[in-house]
């Protein structure tokens, strides 16, 4: 070997080191349905998290390490999760999972966070399968699908709306919704005038609609994501029911208002994170200046709640030291206390791992966007 190349391969392999020592060195997991019916969602919750966890690695990481976020599509499948999650933990070894997507898919994926001691932070969804009893490894940041429907019904109550339907998916997430919003409405002593599930995977509405429209239905409850829910406003309408379409959190995204269309105006959509506009929360205002500053536009309350996870994530990877394993970010996940978000406090002990309670209405208005 000449001398020029024996400087080509010490500059080499300066160079190569320089480029692993500056790669990110903290694994975190994530899957959801990338594409499929909950796509726009999961785009924008993740788009959410990105905006804090950029700035973070920007500025050097947590303890000099940067966080690398590996997202996996599961075409919102639980089974297709569930062996997302396999790869991430037994293969990648990712020291955590963070921003799943879906009530059944992220059951799914409870064996293997208790086989291998991973966390898993902010899964997107309010299942309270997932509060009670506490998963020890799982930690949620928003508030309840149950708290959600039951505001949605007193909230309709309130207004003199009595003829209330509900529809919903005939999973663990439906039942989830129809046990909240069969509490509110119990608390107007109300019962529903149509009480309709439907297969998640394949729904049919033209008979549910006919059976709406008939009850003379006033304000619909939808237990069901993205798409579904498009599909099933759109049947009700062809069926002559002008019934008020409500829905839950998991819908909070500019893309699910794109889809709706024309159906978009006055939809109620609940939601459990501030209004994005309302910069008198320092955690909007945040988001907002980075999501200008990267030229993203304008912020969704879906981006917002990835935002938030990403604030958690990141306080629990402080918390786990310059060596951050699994065992050592589930103790600092846990040893979360009062954290402030930007206006909004979360907690977590060993008995409870529920996060935030933050829940409000919003509806559809005429400029396609959600109004408080």
């Amino acid at each position: 070997m000449n001398k020029w190349q024996i400087q080509w391969t010490a500059a080499t392999a300066l160079a190569l080191g320089l480029a692993t020592a500056g790669h990110a060195q903290i694994l975190i997991g994530q899957t959801a349905g990338f594409s499929g019916q909950v796509a726009a969602g999961v785009k924008e919750t993740t788009d959410g998290a990105k905006l804090y966890i950029d700035m973070v690695n920007a500025k050097g990481g947590v303890h000099g390490q940067k966080i690398e976020l590996t997202s996996l599509d599961d075409k919102f499948d639980p089974k297709i999760a569930a062996e997302n999650a396999r790869k991430l933990i037994e293969e990648q070894n990712v020291v955590a999972l963070f921003l799943t997507r879906g009530t059944p898919h992220t059951e799914a994926m409870i064996p293997l966070l208790e086989k291998h001691g991973v966390a898993l932070v902010a899964p997107s969804t309010g299942a309270m399968v997932l509060h009670q009893p506490v998963r020890k490894y799982i930690f949620n940041v928003r508030a309840t699908y149950q708290r959600e429907a039951e505001k949605a019904m007193t909230h309709l109550a309130s207004m003199g709306i009595t003829r209330i339907g509900v529809v919903y998916a005939d999973d663990s997430f439906g039942a989830d919704g129809v046990a909240g919003a069969q509490k509110g409405l119990a608390g107007a002593k109300l019962t529903p005038v149509a009480l309709e599930k439907f297969d998640r995977a394949k729904p049919d509405f033209t008979p549910i609609a006919a059976k709406v429209a008939k009850a003379d239905t006033q304000a619909v409850l939808i237990i069901a994501s993205g798409s579904t829910v498009v599909e099933a406003s759109t049947a009700f309408r062809a069926a002559g029911s002008a019934a008020q379409i409500v829905t839950l959190s998991n819908n909070a995204s500019g893309g699910f208002i794109k889809s709706l269309g024309a159906n978009a105006r006055g939809v109620i959509v609940t939601q459990v994170y501030p209004n994005e506009r309302a910069v008198t929360y320092p955690m909007v205002k945040e988001a907002q200046e980075l999501a200008k500053a990267k030229g993203a536009g304008d912020i969704s309350p879906a981006m917002l709640e990835g935002f938030a996870a990403a604030k958690v994530l990141v306080e629990g990877l402080r918390r786990a030291g310059p060596k951050p394993t699994r065992e050592k970010i589930h103790a600092g996940l846990e040893g979360i206390k009062k954290l402030d978000l930007g206006g909004l406090e979360v907690s977590y002990s060993a008995d409870d791992h529920t996060g935030l309670d933050f829940a409000d209405l919003s509806i559809i208005g005429t400029d396609g966007k959600f109004r408080r």
